[in-house]
């Protein structure tokens, strides 16, 4: 197995966040607004061969975790034969997948069959209102069945991501921790963060510090987990008396980026160094031109010596000009 490539800091990098699509069929507010919109003359998303010569090119370099990522990855006709060409990649020890939910009740078990061992759900809020008015879809109650689902059919890893949204769901602690009395879940509240999906006003309205929910957490009972080597950017919390945990991503907090250890690559093959920086790869010319392992991994390794130490949020940068959907989040 090949060495798991470091940048020029030291950070270790063996996870892939690969966008397979750019569309969604919800409209969050923090996202896309307004619907997916298919830009004039984009490229095409990757096929199934380019998809599996770019991870069998990371997986060179020592990358063991792929999540797939959209817009909403199972809007793919073929995300089930996606995700078992991807587990099918030697070296590729965890595929994981990202989805808004709304498909999950009904493809589960079959994601599972197919090498999809962790599942990230989005659920903003667990009152049906609320959700319709983050999400611009009322389907509450088909994620909450998904989450279920996914559950059942034993999907190692299920996750839900929250985001933290000032006067939409921030007052809605209560409610999530009951839903992780009985479910072996991770709950996970982000914090906004500003992007082309979301005007400079919507994120100075809504954005919340994460820290009064750390405070919450610590004085209600919970207790802080050390944070494993090359775990991310989550502080894990956990409480005795329930069966799943809390995390929480805070991209605004001093030491966010120091345990960084993901790449991510677009659903058009452009390589991204870090989720807010403007600078990005193409590897589609080596995707399409039947490139090999080796150039692909030489061309990554070469990117990586250059990715920054820091997003400079905290300088007051807004964030990336894209929506989330064009990166994969």
């Amino acid at each position: 197995m090949s060495k798991i490539p470091r940048d020029s800091l030291g950070r270790e990098f063996h996870y892939l966040r690969l966008s397979v699509t750019e569309q969604c069929n919800f409209k969050c507010a923090y996202c896309l607004p307004n619907g997916y919109r298919p830009k004039t003359g984009n490229a095409p998303d990757l096929s199934l061969p380019e998809i599996r010569r770019l991870v069998a090119g990371f997986a060179r370099l020592g990358f063991w975790k792929v999540r797939l990522t959209g817009g909403e990855p199972t809007v793919r006709r073929d995300i089930l034969e996606l995700a078992h060409t991807v587990a099918d990649i030697e070296g590729i020890r965890r595929v994981a997948l990202s989805t808004n939910g709304s498909r999950l009740k009904a493809i589960a078990p079959h994601l599972r069959m197919h090498g999809v061992s962790a599942i990230n759900v989005s659920v903003d809020s667990l009152n049906p209102a609320a959700f319709r008015q983050i999400t611009g879809a009322d389907r509450l109650n088909e994620v909450l069945e998904g989450i279920e689902a996914a559950l059942d059919c034993g999907i190692e890893k299920v996750k839900l991501n929250v985001v933290l949204l000032r006067g939409l769901n921030d007052h809605d602690l209560d409610d999530f921790l009951e839903y992780v009395r009985c479910r072996p879940v991770s709950l996970r509240f982000i914090e906004l963060m500003g992007t082309g999906g979301n005007t400079r006003g919507y994120f100075d309205r809504h954005h919340v510090s994460a820290g009064p929910l750390r405070l919450s957490l610590l004085r209600s009972g919970w207790t802080q987990r050390e944070r494993e080597p090359g775990g991310g950017p989550a502080v894990e919390y956990s409480n005795p008396g329930f069966s799943g945990s809390i995390g929480v991503i805070a991209p605004y907090s001093e030491d966010f980026c120091r345990s960084c250890n993901r790449l991510r690559v677009s659903s058009t093959g452009s390589l991204r160094l870090c989720l807010f920086g403007a600078g990005e790869e193409s590897l589609r010319d080596l995707l399409q031109e039947d490139g090999t392992e080796e150039e692909i991994a030489s061309r990554v390794l070469r990117a990586l010596r250059v990715k920054p130490d820091n997003h400079r949020l905290q300088e007051g940068i807004y964030g990336i000009t894209e929506h989330l959907a064009a990166i994969g989040g």
